[in-house]
């Protein structure tokens, strides 16, 4: 039995190839929301919209403020409370709220609003295109451990933060309590882990190895400290 099961290993370990990065991202679009919020599920539908643009890479961040209404977010978490709350200390906001968008780490602005939101993304990716990539990352995972290398970025000064996101791309929910009681909506991207995996000063090669478990989606995303601009983002479905 023994030998069975290591020759089974071992054919396993010559046919699984490795997985490569899908796509460098040219955008990232982070929505802050909750499943308590009765404002947020326009911009819930919105981030939904943007999720399938492959132009960018839009998340759902769930934040545990709003828990005490009367209905408990299954996907909220201290972390994402935290980041946005990071947010708003660096661009010196005395609040935060949800929804709220956050585009390539430096908009903010109020996530249901389709108009300026699309007007957001639209000049973020026009200064993408004109711009050109930073640098480009490369994603490579072989089992239980993933590669991540970026060439060095012209420039580079201030301390860039390694972020290692896992997410989901569709989950449903419904809802029995609280401002949105009655409702069934379906969240896209949902981070379930967002993770700084370490820090790099940006002027020579990054390599970092790091161990991921599961099959869910992930990303690397590539942000100048504050949290700031985010400089390059590329996922691996």
């Amino acid at each position: 039995m023994n030998k069975a099961i290591t020759a089974a290993c071992a054919a396993w370990a010559v046919f699984a190839a490795p997985s490569f990065a899908q796509s460098n991202d040219a955008v990232v679009v982070e929505l802050f929301t909750s499943q308590g919020c009765s404002s947020c599920p326009p911009a819930d539908a919105l981030l939904g919209a943007l999720a399938h643009d492959p132009r960018l890479l839009a998340l759902s961040l769930h934040v545990d403020y709003w828990d005490y209404l009367g209905w408990k977010d299954k996907f909220a978490s201290p972390t994402f409370t935290k980041r946005q709350k990071s947010y708003a200390h660096h661009a010196r906001d005395k609040m935060v709220y949800t929804p709220q968008m956050v585009v390539q780490g430096q908009t903010r602005l109020v996530g249901n609003k389709t108009e300026a939101v699309t007007a957001a993304i639209s000049a973020a990716i026009s200064a993408a295109l004109a711009q050109g990539p930073l640098t480009e990352i490369s994603l490579v995972r072989n089992g239980d451990i993933l590669s991540i290398r970026a060439q060095p970025i012209a420039g580079a000064g201030k301390p860039i933060h390694v972020q290692l996101v896992r997410f989901s791309p569709a989950e449903e929910v419904v809802i029995e309590r609280g401002e949105n009681a009655g409702k069934t909506i379906t969240y896209h991207n949902v981070v379930k882990s967002w993770q700084v995996i370490g820090k790099w000063d940006g002027t020579s090669a990054l390599v970092v190895d790091t161990p991921v478990t599961g099959s869910s989606p992930l990303a690397v995303i590539l942000q100048s400290d504050g949290p700031a601009e985010i400089l390059a983002a590329a996922r691996l479905r």
